[in-house]
């Protein structure tokens, strides 16, 4: 009655259940007695206790608390006690570890335990902590720290979950009784080892009328065999799961299945028509679709695939029949050229049947149905119609024209039956060899005709309503030319053959063979003889093998080619006719000299040459390489009239260019390798003067006196007295007048090549640029007292100022 807690009643209660609960773990329990050695809670050594000495240690049962307590006091958990604690207070008892001064709670002195909050097993089953009993005084260790559990009992205040929900299962429709749908599994959070808090069992609580569900294992099964998914295609079953094994007072938790009635073949395709009507037009080609019509069909899926076929004679000439594969429909399209006139409406019996049949559902009935399409075909305005169809005709090469080949006839499929005309499509015959009457449709001759010219003509026909030329047929028309005889046959080749002058009577020399352009139907005959002119003839024989072909043969002994080298043989060639016809050919036989062996050596004078011909890729081809080499030429003369060209301008602007090329100071008349003058003066004519040509060059003693004859002296420059130097003279005038006019133009002349001549030397620059008067003012006398190396220069200048002088005088 002391361990009664002040809630009355209620701890009484908890009191009991404490009191079952330790009775349960009876094993558990137990005091413990150590001896001094190791400390709290270690097994006691049997040495020691036989030998009697026992040490003090600790003594304390193993504790255990409820879940879940709703108690107003603190709940009490069980007490630590030292056997060497004689209860006057000198030793204080402490706990560390989990939950230690939290949730559970020590008295220092008498060692009882509470626990202040409320436990939950499912959350932490079970709580380790340290006890330690120390000197109050001194608060050493009395003995050795031990450890020790709390757990926490179970009891059933978790009810049963189904965590992987929401469930959603399927079953075939029409399935039998109890076939397997699905499995349902609740947890307990509860302890499954203890008691029977965690132990669940199953039951329906909506959908039992349907469906039922084992009680253990939560295998839910059908309950009838009739489920029929086109009526109701899914279920909604709610399961419940109670622990305590189903016990009044059980905890219990529910989730809701849902079951998905799943197709299965077992309803035939149906016809929501027994009669569809279309219409097509007469003209509709081949392959065009009439209409659609589809059966329906309850189930889903590929249940529903379906074929179709037409089920009448009638219909499968006229009508073709496929499936959409998407849509599932019937598509009808034109399989044969439909006519108003010949039948205004067809009627076709049409099956659908499904693909997939289930053999299990053969009993519910067949699974087709059949339907009836009517087609109504519309009359439209039609183009004439060739009747019969023909479209070979032949006439003799040998017609007159306006001979009639043949007729053709078209009329109007249409009930109003109107009049046609008839054309040629003069594209097929532009020559205009055939005319057709326009009324009648006659074809007849407009040109002579030639069979080996052309044996075949392909015309086209056109045939056309009288009051309406839009409505046209077209017809295609072959004419076959028929030979008659008009040819004479003819030699194949020009014949030549050669006999030697030795040859024996009776030798063969050639066979014969001839063409003939004609080709009559029984074959070719033809006939061989000798023409009437060679009747006399005694040297050769001719001799008619009867295969259209004839051989030539000796008829005498030896030939002599001094008197005769040439032989003519003509040779008399008719056909079979009719009418027979005949020409005759000549075949030329040449007399040769021949050695022991028969082999021909030489005919006539010299000797037997086969005279041979230039292919036209022979020919093409050398006129090729004649027209390449041509061209070479005219293209080397155009080069080297060109460079000529380039070299005598007298263009200012070139004259320009060339002078300034030549931008170097020059080293006198004694240098000669720093410029080819011979370019300049390829511009210019001037005469040269050999050294016979009237004195003007010095023995071989050297060099004259005067500064002429120094100058005739250089290798490369020569002068005569008829010097023409007008050139140069109006090339400076014009390049000095233009540098007196323009003064921001540069001296583009002929002494820029001396416009400096050293730091020491005593004469101005002969530029022009300082040039202010015109060159008649100039006077250039001056240049001879320069020294030898402008001797040169004052020759030219000096030269022609005194021209200047004698022209103004």
């Amino acid at each position: 009655q002391s361990l009664l807690p002040a809630g009355g009643v209620a701890g009484f209660l908890w009191t009991m259940l404490l009191l079952f609960c330790a009775i349960q773990e009876l094993g558990a329990w137990a005091m413990h007695t150590s001896v001094e050695g190791p400390g709290l809670g270690q097994p006691e050594d049997p040495k020691l206790l036989a030998s009697g000495r026992v040490k003090r240690g600790w003594v304390w049962n193993q504790f255990f608390v409820v879940e879940e307590y709703t108690g107003t006091e603190p709940l009490y958990v069980g007490k630590i006690h030292s056997d060497s604690d004689e209860g006057d207070g000198s030793i204080k008892y402490t706990i560390s570890g989990e939950g230690a001064g939290t949730i559970f709670l020590i008295d220092e002195i008498t060692g009882d335990i509470h626990a202040t909050e409320r436990l939950d097993r499912e959350q932490k089953t079970f709580y380790t902590l340290r006890a330690q009993a120390r000197d109050r005084q001194t608060d050493q260790l009395l003995e050795p720290e031990s450890e020790f559990i709390i757990k926490v009992q179970d009891i059933n205040d978790s009810e049963p979950r189904f965590l992987e929900g929401p469930y959603i299962g399927s079953v075939a429709e029409l399935s039998p009784i109890g076939t397997s749908v699905m499995q349902v599994m609740a947890s307990d959070a509860d302890d499954p080892t203890y008691g029977s808090s965690a132990r669940v069992v199953y039951s329906v609580l909506e959908g039992e009328q349907h469906f039922t569900v084992d009680s253990k294992t939560g295998v839910i099964r059908t309950a009838v065999a009739d489920l029929d998914r086109e009526t109701q295609d899914r279920y909604e079953v709610v399961i419940r799961a109670t622990d305590m094994a189903g016990q009044l007072g059980g905890l219990s938790g529910s989730t809701t299945v849902t079951i998905v009635v799943t197709d299965v073949n077992d309803n035939p395709p149906r016809f929501p028509q027994k009669m569809y009507q279309f219409s097509i037009v007469e003209t509709a080609p081949v392959g065009t679709a009439i209409g659609r019509v589809k059966a329906e069909d309850s189930d889903i899926g590929e249940n529903t695939d379906m074929t179709y076929q037409v089920k009448d004679e009638e219909g499968v000439e006229m009508f073709k029949v496929t499936t959409d594969s998407n849509t599932q429909e019937a598509v009808i399209t034109v399989q044969k050229p439909l006519d108003y006139e010949s039948k205004k409406v067809h009627t076709v019996v049409l099956e659908a049947l499904n693909k997939f049949v289930d053999p299990r559902f053969l009993d519910l009935g067949t699974f087709r149905d059949q339907t009836i399409v009517r087609v109504s075909v519309l009359d439209v305005d039609e183009p004439p119609e060739f009747r019969p169809p023909s479209d070979l005709m032949e006439v003799q090469e040998d017609a007159h024209i306006g001979s009639v080949v043949g007729v053709v006839t078209a009329l109007d499929p249409d009930t109003a039956n109107r009049p046609v005309r008839y054309a040629i499509d003069r594209s097929t015959d532009a020559e205009r060899i055939f005319d057709i009457d326009a009324n009648t449709g006659a074809i007849v001759t407009g040109k002579v005709l030639d069979r080996e010219t052309a044996g075949w003509h392909n015309i086209t026909v056109l045939a056309m309503e009288a009051d309406d030329h839009s409505q046209v047929s077209r017809a295609s028309l072959r004419i076959r030319i028929l030979d008659v005889n008009d040819n004479p046959p003819e030699l194949a080749t020009p014949y030549e053959a050669a006999v030697c002058e030795d040859a024996k009577p009776g030798q063969l020399i050639q066979t014969i063979s001839v063409v003939d352009r004609d080709e009559p139907q029984s074959g070719h005959r033809f006939y061989f003889t000798l023409a009437p002119e060679a009747t006399n003839n005694h040297h050769f024989s001719l001799l008619d093998i009867k295969d259209n072909t004839a051989a030539v043969h000796t008829q005498r002994v030896g030939f002599n080619r001094q008197e005769q080298d040439v032989y003519l043989l003509p040779i008399l060639v008719v056909d079979s006719g009719p009418p027979a016809l005949s020409s005759t050919g000549t075949l030329t036989i040449r007399i040769c000299g021949c050695d022991s062996s028969g082999a021909i050596q030489s005919c006539n004078s010299t000797a037997y040459v086969v005279s041979a011909t230039l292919s036209p890729g022979a020919l093409i081809a050398l006129l090729v390489c004649i027209l390449i080499l041509v061209v070479l030429i005219l293209l080397i003369l155009t080069l080297k009239r060109h460079h000529k060209s380039h070299l005598t301008s007298e263009d200012d602007e070139d004259m320009r260019d060339n002078v300034i090329k030549y931008n170097d100071e020059g080293g006198g008349e004694q240098d000669t390798e720093a410029y080819d003058m011979s370019a300049l003066r390829s511009l210019y004519d001037f005469s040269e003067i050999k050294g016979g040509d009237g004195g003007g060059i010095a023995g071989e003693g050297g060099l004259s006196g005067n500064p002429a004859s120094e100058l005739h002296s250089l290798p490369q420059w020569v002068q005569s007295p008829d010097l023409d130097f007008s050139v140069f003279r109006d090339y400076i005038c014009r390049k000095v007048e233009q540098a007196d006019e323009d003064l921001s133009v540069p001296p583009y002349d002929s002494f820029q090549t001396y416009a400096f001549e050293g730091s020491d030397s005593p004469v101005p620059s002969l530029s022009s640029i300082n040039t202010w008067s015109s060159s008649s003012e100039q006077d250039f006398s001056y240049l001879g007292g320069w020294g030898p190396r402008f001797r040169q220069l004052a020759a030219l200048y000096g030269a022609r100022r005194g021209e200047e002088d004698a022209d103004a005088s």
